[in-house]
Order: structure tokens, then C-alpha cells, then sequence
């Protein structure tokens, strides 16, 4: 049927499989892995570095042709929708950060927004602060209102994580939760200084958002929730398994925020000793 010899046909079985396709299948097999692992979310940019940082010689090109032949296709998903309303008429914090969305320290710069997850019940908001110098979630909370007393649970659940020094640039938006009088005095309780948004100007709060924009890819627009009590688990999860401790990031050397922190404090360690 295949117009072939038989001689031909044992000869090719007999050959042996060459070295260059066992690297072919082995880099497969792993790249199947990383991307099953990284929960179908990576792309072959960040597939590539985990390899790199295994000690494999593999260009992006190399990985994003075995993703394709093998269907290995990210499962995030965009979408928005506006949150916070800044349409008040309460005292606002001047842009102290102004865009310099760089820190030298952990607890140096956190930043603060809220987020949302559609279910069957009703919207679940998520309120969360992320570490500029780390990237880490330190502090979230959700719940079905989206509340002065909600974005003051977050705040409240970084500061007990993370016992920072005095001092700590809070930036957020204008929104109403943000500018409450009750919020800016858990602010001058934990010594904070606090800094806000220009009117109008995401970019300005730009890192947390992009947080919020990756979660709604990779979790919260993948999937459809009954209950706000199966969002808030899997945020959890995502969060504080995922997130904060097995995904990489760009903006950190493709390290974890987790694994980023941990770097930054030996080498103080090693440089007190």
C-alpha cells in the first residue's frame, strides 16, 4: 500500500532513533510539562526561561513551534469592567508616586485596587495590595459589597503579614473606599503615607492593575462560578499558591515574588555578616 520493500521497511525498523530526536522528544515531553504545570497558561516566553533556568539551550521560536504542532494553546481570556468610583466630593492624596514604579526595598511601595468575579449569586469583589519591589499579593480580602470596610480588611490583613517599618508609600486610586475618612486613618495608624491616582489616569496605578488584568486572564474569565464561596476559594488558591509562590514574573528576572523576596533578604544577610 505504501509502495515500500520489505528490505526497506526492516532496514528502517532496525535504525536506531538518532540523538537529534530524542532531544526533540525529551524537550516535548518537558514542555508538555512546564505547560500542564503552569495550569495551560504559559506562553512559549515564559516556558522558554523555565527551561533556560534548567540549563536547556532552546530559543522562543523552538518552543512556540512544539507548542503549536502539539496544541499547547494559553487559556486566558480579556475582558473589563469599571470598579471603583471616584465621583466624590472627599479630600484626595496628592500623586506622590508619580509613576515610578520602582522600589529598592520590600514594604517600600504597596499598591492598592479592587477587582471583581461574576457568579451566579451576584459580583464578588476582590480587594488587593501588591508590593511594588516584590510583586507579592501581601494583603486581599473579598466579598459580595464593595466597601470602605472591604479595602480596609485588605490593607489590615498586609499589615498583619508583613509588620513593614514606618513609612510605607500607600498609592491607590480616587476611589471613594480609598479617600474614606476611616481609611486614611488606618493609614496614619500604620504611619503610611498615602498617595493617589491623577483623575482619570490609570497608568497610574498601573502595576496593581496589571495583577488584576492577569487574574481575570488566567482565572477569573476561565471559568464560571455558582457560588461567591467557589470564586473565593479558587482566588485563594490562585493567589496565595499560585501567584505569590510557583508563577514567574517578567518584571522580577523571571523569578516568583516569593522566591524574589527571599533572594533580597540573604543578600542583606550576607552583607550584615
Amino acid at each position: 500500500m505504501f509502495q515500500v520493500y520489505r528490505s526497506g521497511y526492516y532496514a528502517w525498523v532496525k535504525c536506531p532513533t538518532s540523538e537529534r530526536t530524542y532531544r526533540r522528544m525529551n524537550l516535548t515531553r518537558r514542555i508538555h510539562h512546564i505547560f500542564l504545570a503552569s495550569r495551560r497558561l504559559y506562553g512559549s516566553p515564559k516556558i522558554m526561561r523555565v527551561l533556560r533556568d534548567e540549563g536547556v539551550r532552546v530559543g522562543q521560536k523552538t518552543v512556540a513551534r512544539i507548542m503549536r504542532e502539539n496544541g499547547l494553546k494559553s487559556r486566558t481570556v480579556r475582558k473589563y469592567k469599571a470598579t471603583t468610583n471616584s465621583k466624590h466630593n472627599q479630600p484626595v492624596d496628592d500623586n506622590v508616586l508619580n509613576q515610578t514604579f520602582t522600589a529598592e526595598r520590600p514594604n517600600q511601595v504597596w499598591m492598592s485596587d479592587i477587582t471583581y468575579v461574576w457568579t451566579a449569586e451576584g459580583w464578588l469583589y476582590v480587594a488587593s495590595i501588591m508590593d511594588l519591589f516584590t510583586r507579592k499579593i501581601v494583603g486581599w480580602k473579598a466579598d459580595s459589597r464593595m466597601t470602605k470596610e472591604l479595602v480596609m480588611s485588605a490593607l489590615d490583613d498586609a499589615y498583619e503579614r508583613e509588620k513593614p517599618a514606618d513609612g510605607v508609600l500607600h498609592h491607590s486610586d480616587r476611589g471613594s473606599q480609598y479617600a474614606s475618612n476611616e481609611y486614611q486613618a488606618r493609614l496614619k495608624k500604620y504611619k503610611m503615607k498615602g498617595s493617589m491616582s491623577r483623575k482619570g489616569n490609570g497608568y497610574d496605578n498601573a502595576c496593581i492593575e496589571s495583577f488584576h488584568s492577569v487574574i481575570k486572564r488566567e482565572l477569573i474569565h476561565v471559568e464560571t462560578y455558582k457560588t461567591r464561596k467557589r470564586a473565593h476559594k479558587d482566588i485563594w488558591e490562585y493567589i496565595e499558591i499560585w501567584y505569590n509562590r510557583l508563577r514567574i514574573h517578567s518584571s522580577i528576572g523571571y523569578k516568583t515574588p516569593v522566591q524574589f523576596q527571599s533572594m533580597y533578604c540573604n543578600n542583606v544577610n550576607q552583607k550584615a555578616s
